[in-house]
Parts: C-alpha cells; structure tokens; sequence
C-alpha cells in the first residue's frame, strides 16, 4: 500500500531537515497495520530519523520530524533537531516549520502511546488501540504548544480543532537520492485540437466560409460588445482585424480614458487582403461605467436594431423616435444576434455589485428577445503567470478556470459560452497562440447568431403557417354562410 506523502512535501521536508536528499520508507501506516501503539513500536522504534504525518478529512498535512531513535522506555527523548510542521491547511499548502525549543522534552517513549512529542503534550497522537469509524480514527491525543515555538499559529490552526484522522502514517528518512514520481501533465479543463498552424488555418477557414442563412435575406450577423470602460471590446476587435489582415491593426481607437475611447455605436467589419468583407460585425459601443445608469429603453433600441450607425451616445439625452436617424422599421441584418459581455479577467474577483446588476439588468431584457449571450475574458495574461508565459497553457491553468466559474455563477451563463481572451495591445508581430485563442472565441460567437438565426427561421414559418391557416378559415366560414343563405 503506497504512502499519501507526496514529492512536494518530501521536497519541503528535505529542506527543513536540511542535510541533503532523503530518501522516505514507509514503516507503519494506521490504515494498514492498525492504530495500535503495540504495533507502532515494533515498526518504527530504533528506526531514526523518521518522520510523523497526520492527514484530517479538512484535508489537513501535519506531523513531526525526529532524528532520535523512538523507544519504549517510558521515559523523555531528547533530540535538538526535531521539529514539528505543517504541510497543508483546508486544502490549501501551508508550510510552516515548528522548532523545538526545550529539548529535555522532545519526545515520550510511552509504550501505551503511540508518537507523542513535548511535554503537555505539543503533539499527542493516540493512547492504546484506537479503531476506525465511519472513515476515520478519532485519536484520543491532541495538541498543545508548549516545548515546541508555535510561530504564533495556534493549535486548531493546524489540526482543525479535532484528533479526527483518515491517515497516519511514520517513514524512515535516509540519506539518498529517491525517484520521483513523474509529475502527470495537466489535465485540460477545456480540450481543444492541437495548437499548431494548421489548426490556426481550420479556424480562420471557418471564420472567412462563414454565412448566414439566406431565407430571411440576410447577409452578415452583428455581435454587441457590451462591457466597463477598459475591458477591451476595441481591442477585441482590433486583433480579429489583425488577424485576417496579417498584420498589426488598429481601426478601433484604443487607449486609457476616465470616460473611455469609445463613444459612439460602431459596426466594424472585417476586411480580407483580397477585399471582400467577412459575414460579420463586431459592435463597439460606450463603455459601462458606475457612475451612470442604464437607459433600459435605450438599450432596447440598441438590441432591436433603432440606434443608426456612429450614433453618439448621450446618457443625458437618451435617443428617442423623434431624433434624426432614428431607424423606424429595422432590418433583421440592422439587429443585434448575439451580445458579448466583456469583461477584464485580472479584476473578476473584485467586480462591484453594482456592475453586476447593471449587466443582469441588460441581460433581462437580452434574455426576453432569446438573443445568445456570450462572456469575453479579457488580459488572462495578468490573470496567470504560466499563461503569461505560454498563451496556450490557458486551458490547464486552474486560476482561468476560477475565473471563468466565477464569471458563470456572476451572470449565470453556462462555462461554454465564456471564452478566455488576449488581445494584442503590446505585440509588433502576430503571434499563433493569441491568434487561435481570438477566433475559437470568435467561431464559437458566429455558432450562437447562426443558431439564434436558425429559430428565428423557425419562429418566422410558424407565424406564416398560422397566418395562412386563420386566412383559409375565414374563407371557410365565408363560404358556408353563402351556402346556407
């Protein structure tokens, strides 16, 4: 039965004792050989060094470290180098090193008990036989700071306030080189082809053949970036830009305003080398800010698509029929198919309230029309220092994937329609990894209008048969008034 005591914490262990590599043999194990302190002295006395490690259902490390022999003496062991320690807290690592500090009191050869160390005692573990219940040994020792420097943690800051283990187990520690065990790749939480160019040539191939259906006239699809001054919805679109032209663009004006850049309602499109225009537009619109409300009509207007092209924004004169290019009888191509929350994944954790029900007030109404919606997770650079490093570590990088939880449970989406982005804003040259990260986003985006599209299809023949059905109706109860006159 292998040990549940890992290469990192023998790692830590290592440097704590600080005498080189060591190599960890496991002699007693409380689920294997019983919690019985007869049986832990005919194990591990006379075995020095050895090391104590307690594992709790809190999912708690803990133990000690002695380099003096164990025994049965029923009397004190003295040992200068032993220390107690703790490896992990609630399911968090914590490494902290507790020193002895009165030595005449390092540890007890108690042939009823099982490891003790220091007087009162610092760590206790068991006294007598002690049988599993439920999953776990309650021990009937415990644990008291007293001849060992508690680095001002307590007692139940370690333990958990409770003797409660699922493991115990005691290894010989030998000087040596041991094998590791080969540390298993990350698993991703989001799986993808590989990363290479041809899978960059697959994307940008289904981006560019990309159509609307053409039964209800339509020639392209709009997708509102709505987010906070700063998140980066021009940015967005300045790196698909960037991306089917080859090079470096900026047709959105980007940079660092109290009010931010963009003003206006802007429809960008996107513009092969060869000139033709691609399926789609990017919508730039006003950033999000707290200091001003939502303009629920206003936003109405925005999704059924009333608000003319470069409107300006005005959020003290909200646009009304009355104003000049107001579009009175919009076209299906003149509305909104899909809405795209931005939002900077380096500040998901502190996104105020406020900001949070001012986008579940707009998805309200989002969600009232059937419009998709769909979350951009902006600057996971920052977010990440392995994806800082390497862009395509994104999706085995467990900080994005709390992210991307967190920003589900914020706006209640599901994890699949939030797409971890990084723009280009410090890059001279494209670069493969934030190139392919940009249009799995982007894909997936044209997937959900062209699915809002289909049922607005679905929708649409359902009134025509209908209408058509009331219409044969009327004729027949016209016919047979005719009759009967």
């Amino acid at each position: 039965m292998a040990g549940l005591l890992s290469d990192t914490f023998m790692d830590q262990l290592e440097s704590w004792i600080g005498t080189g590599p060591k190599i960890f043999t496991m002699l007693y194990k409380i689920t294997r050989d019983g919690c019985d302190p007869t049986t832990f002295h005919q194990k591990c006395d006379n075995q020095a060094p050895t090391v104590t490690v307690l594992y709790n259902q809190q999912d708690s490390v803990y133990g000690g470290y002695v380099s003096s022999h164990w025994n049965s003496n029923n009397a004190w062991i003295q040992d200068a180098n032993a220390f107690l320690f703790q490896l992990k807290y609630s399911g968090s690592n914590k490494y902290t090193k507790f020193p002895i500090n009165d030595k005449t009191y390092t540890l007890f050869g108690g042939l009823s008990n099982g490891p003790t160390f220091g007087q009162g005692h610092d760590l206790f573990t068991f006294r007598n036989t002690i049988y599993s219940s439920g999953g776990y040994f309650a021990l009937n020792g415990h644990m008291n700071f007293k001849s060992y420097n508690n680095q001002d943690v307590t007692a139940d800051q370690v333990n958990n306030g409770t003797m409660n283990v699922t493991e115990l187990e005691v290894y010989s520690v030998t000087d040596g080189q041991r094998k590791k065990t080969p540390t298993p790749p990350p698993q991703p939480w989001r799986k993808t082809p590989d990363w290479n160019e041809r899978f960059l040539e697959k994307l940008t191939e289904d981006i560019v053949s990309f159509k609307p259906s053409g039964e209800l006239g339509q020639s392209d699809v709009r997708i509102l970036m709505l987010g906070p001054v700063g998140t980066g919805k021009s940015s967005f679109y300045n790196t698909i830009n960037s991306v089917f032209k080859g090079r470096i663009s900026q047709r959105a004006p980007c940079g660092v305003a109290p009010q931010g850049i963009t003003i206006a309602y802007t429809p960008f499109d996107v513009i092969l080398c060869s000139g033709s225009k691609l399926n789609f537009r990017l919508c730039d619109t006003r950033g999000i800010q707290l200091t001003q409300e939502f303009d629920m009509v206003e936003c109405n207007y925005l999704l059924e698509g009333n608000i003319p092209e470069f409107y300006e924004f005005n959020p003290l004169a909200p646009i009304s029929p009355d104003n000049p290019g107001f579009v009175q009888q919009p076209k299906l191509s003149e509305k909104i198919h899909c809405v795209l929350f931005v939002i900077d994944g380096a500040t998901v954790n502190d996104i105020p309230p406020k900001l949070v029900k001012k986008i579940n007030s707009f998805q309200r109404i989002v969600n009232r029309k059937g419009i998709p919606q769909a979350v951009l997770l902006t600057k996971v650079d920052l977010v990440c220092l392995e994806v800082a490093s390497k862009i395509s570590n994104v999706f085995t990088s467990k900080k994005i994937e709390s992210s991307v939880d967190k920003v589900s449970g914020l706006l209640g989406l599901p994890r699949n329609n939030i797409f971890p982005v990084k723009n280009y804003e410090n890059e001279m040259e494209l670069d493969d990894n934030i190139s392919i990260l940009a249009l799995l986003a982007l894909r997936q985006l044209l997937h959900f209008a062209e699915d809002y599209i289909e049922n607005l299809q679905v929708k649409t023949s359902a009134l025509k048969l209908s209408s058509q059905r009331l219409a044969k109706g009327d004729n027949s109860e016209k016919s047979s008034d005719f009759v009967k006159e």
